[in-house]
């Protein structure tokens, strides 16, 4: 497949783990609030949603609970032709087996997961591995998140040694994420670019107002975006967004201005499917 023949997956991530209200007071939490912004950023060129789900005081859940009346509430928002994604993230507070716990118990059709979480040095490798082959066996899809070159190596190491049971894997790149400000800039990219030969498609997301920067960067170079109030919540020019879509819009145009075509929700899921 060509340049630009390659569907560009725009992924839309509107609250994280972190902000609340009190931070920037149009963050949609509630899973009706996550719903209307999930069409309106599909109606602005995003084919899936990254989910996270809060509890009574807008704090990070892993709650399967929670997590099914998001995901219910969402897909009756935006039909079909979008891809739902949830998270393990930890945030210091979930350990690597309560994070394989909320997915069997949940089962989504995506799961992003971040490797020095889940696989930690003193990691369990034989339940992670099990852990792995019943996500196979499930047709969860897996998108690996890495931080940093560390990470890297060991997302290969995991592959290699049959931890990860597959030959290649989607994986996330996260700019900046332990820098300075915690403001990505684009050549951040570079040292992921190549790290992996083991690596079926990238995203990247970035923080801070080079966040469109950052996106444009790798939708040059082939890979995907995801981008939100997750981790910025500023238009190129500076103000700040009124919602999670006007920053969806601005990746939307810059990447056809690229020559790169926006995905479908069914593109979406081929893109994110590993090789298993």
């Amino acid at each position: 497949m060509g340049y630009g023949d390659k569907p560009f997956l725009i992924a839309s991530a509107p609250n994280g783990a972190r902000k609340t209200k009190a931070d920037l007071p149009n963050i949609p939490i509630t899973p009706a609030e996550v719903a209307r912004t999930a069409l309106e950023c599909k109606a602005s060129g995003a084919s899936m949603m990254h989910l996270h789900v809060r509890d009574e005081d807008q704090k990070h859940s892993l709650d399967v609970g929670r997590y099914r009346e998001m995901l219910t509430e969402v897909r009756s928002s935006v039909g079909d032709d979008m891809l739902l994604q949830v998270t393990t993230e930890a945030v210091g507070i979930y350990t690597a087996q309560q994070q394989m716990e909320m997915i069997i118990n949940l089962q989504p059709e995506a799961v992003s997961i971040a490797v020095r979480e889940i696989a930690p040095v003193d990691a369990d490798l034989n339940a992670l591995k099990s852990f792995f082959e019943f996500m196979r066996e499930a047709k969860i899809a897996p998108q690996l998140i890495l931080y940093a070159p560390e990470d890297v190596a060991r997302f290969n190491q995991l592959v290699e040694i049959g931890v990860l049971p597959g030959d290649k894997f989607p994986v996330l790149f996260v700019l900046g994420r332990y820098t300075a400000g915690q403001v990505s800039q684009p050549f951040e990219l570079l040292p992921f670019i190549g790290a992996s030969s083991y690596v079926s498609e990238w995203m990247l997301c970035a923080f801070g107002p080079y966040e469109n920067a950052c996106i444009l960067t790798g939708a040059g170079l082939g890979g995907h975006a995801r981008i939100g109030f997750e981790n910025n919540h500023l238009r190129v020019d500076g103000s700040p967004a009124s919602n999670n879509a006007e920053l969806i819009a601005q990746a939307h145009d810059g990447s056809i201005l690229m020559g790169r075509k926006i995905a479908t929700g069914e593109q979406a899921r081929q893109i994110m499917q590993p090789m298993w």
